[in-house]
């Protein structure tokens, strides 16, 4: 449902005159400066990175480091599953898909077998593939004894070949064990605990046999888990696999669906609030040592009015914004005003198409608001001719109000105090020369809008 909102106006206004050169206001040097024109600047600080469901990889580690075993690290962030044995061996990895061409390569030669069962070779070296293959699909491919295939990366196991419509794809079919050697670093760095690399290979391992369906052309592919083959394998993260060997998460007799993400703000995600739906135990639980993680805590972002318009797809300028949270702490909704020929409306977005089309980390956030209007009509005054700015604070301390006559140089006016309740700002100024103002902390400042003096 959208809402039409009017930005109350009213507050206590000060009079405040231009400049004078005697003035002994600081001036300020802001990291951040918004472009001329951009509009309101919204500044957005967050908890976490990633969708923040599951395990959560830095408070993992903070689990670790307080001495939990790797096993009630698992129950805390998947309560209700079980540790569990599979007999799966071996798992089919999609490399590369849709591709109009593929490089294979050893240092010893190939042994080929086609879609018929002839057997052939590839000489070692590269070979270059084309939808146009040699031999019948599909190709499969082992290497020779004591060497490894190479596609991009290194990868142990063999490689089936099969063309899809028309274009290659390239499937790594590995052992279970092998797959995970080259996951779990790339997943989580080795220099970490060990009980915290036994959660990621549970974790890991369970995930990718969640996903098998029968008939299925492949298992797992890359771009749901990181593997990246030979060159990932550290004897951390082997240790931790051969540690963990074969044991996954089940819930209901099931391999689990073990999602995780790099660091979760301290709270984890349902998997309900995420995507609307889900599994039982991935449901919202505190994650009480992921305050080791240097994203437990990130921002601002300055975000341009102009920027958040082009993120949300709407014309007009926004001048305000709140969010909406869903229970695990997330924005579920965000609600910006826009104000677009002399009227203001409501535009409202997904709190993970925002945090997506922002680049946040997370979809874990709040907003500030540092808007200034400029007087509507904008004509020129004379001078000391009193001028009411109005515009919204909120979510941001310590703004302060800064003026530059024109050929001048930045300094503060007065400390900033919105209405508690509505945020709105009204403050009087009375310039005698041209002068720009706006709202800036220490570290950020907004656009400025002009005030332009007629006459001597």
């Amino acid at each position: 449902m959208i809402r039409r909102l009017i930005l109350p106006l009213a507050l206590l206004a000060v009079v405040v005159l231009a400049v004078p050169a005697t003035h002994a206001a600081r001036e300020a040097a802001p990291q951040y400066v918004a472009p001329r024109g951009s509009g309101a600047l919204f500044l957005i600080s967050g908890h976490g990175w990633g969708h923040g469901v599951g395990m959560g990889q830095w408070g993992a580690e903070g689990y670790a480091l307080h001495k939990y075993a790797y096993e009630d690290i698992l129950a805390a962030y998947y309560p209700g599953t079980v540790l569990s044995q599979t007999t799966v061996r071996n798992i089919r990895v999609l490399l590369a898909d849709g591709k109009a061409r593929l490089t294979v390569s050893s240092d010893q030669p190939i042994a080929v077998v086609d879609g018929t069962g002839a057997t052939h070779t590839f000489p070692a070296g590269r070979t270059q593939l084309t939808s146009a293959l040699p031999y019948p699909a599909p190709l499969t491919l082992s290497p020779s004894r004591g060497s490894m295939l190479t596609l991009g990366n290194a990868y142990r196991g063999r490689f089936v070949i099969s063309l899809v419509n028309g274009k290659l794809r390239a499937i790594n079919v590995v052992t279970l064990q092998q797959y995970l050697d080259g996951n779990v670093p790339a997943e989580m760095p080795s220099s970490w605990l060990p009980n915290a690399l036994d959660v990621q290979a549970v974790a890991s391992r369970s995930y990718a046999l969640a996903g098998r369906k029968p008939g299925a052309a492949y298992d797992v592919a890359l771009s749901s888990q990181s593997y990246l083959g030979v060159a990932a394998e550290t004897p951390q993260g082997n240790a931790a696999v051969d540690a963990t060997k074969g044991e996954v998460l089940t819930y209901g007799g099931k391999v689990a669906t073990t999602v995780y993400s790099s660091s979760t703000g301290g709270w984890t995600q349902s998997a309900a609030d995420a995507w609307g739906g889900g599994a039982p135990y991935l449901v919202s639980v505190k994650d009480p040592y992921d305050t080791i993680s240097p994203y437990h805590v990130w921002g601002p972002v300055p975000v341009t009015g102009r920027d958040l318009a082009a993120a949300l797809g709407v014309s007009g300028k926004p001048v305000d914004a709140t969010v909406t949270r869903n229970g695990s702490k997330r924005v579920a909704q965000i609600d910006v005003v826009v104000s677009a020929h002399g009227s203001k409306t409501d535009a409202t977005a997904t709190g993970n198409a925002v945090a997506a089309a922002l680049s946040l980390r997370s979809a874990w956030f709040s907003v500030g608001v540092l808007s200034l209007l400029p007087p509507s009509p904008h004509v020129a005054v004379s001078p000391g001719t009193t001028v009411t700015l109005t515009g919204t604070v909120h979510g941001v301390n310590d703004v302060v109000l800064q003026a530059r006559p024109l050929g001048g140089a930045w300094a503060e006016l007065k400390q900033v105090t919105p209405n508690p309740r509505t945020g709105a700002i009204a403050i009087n100024v009375a310039p005698t020369v041209t002068t720009d103002y706006r709202l800036s902390t220490t570290a950020d400042a907004a656009a400025y809008i002009r005030i332009s003096v007629s006459g001597p």
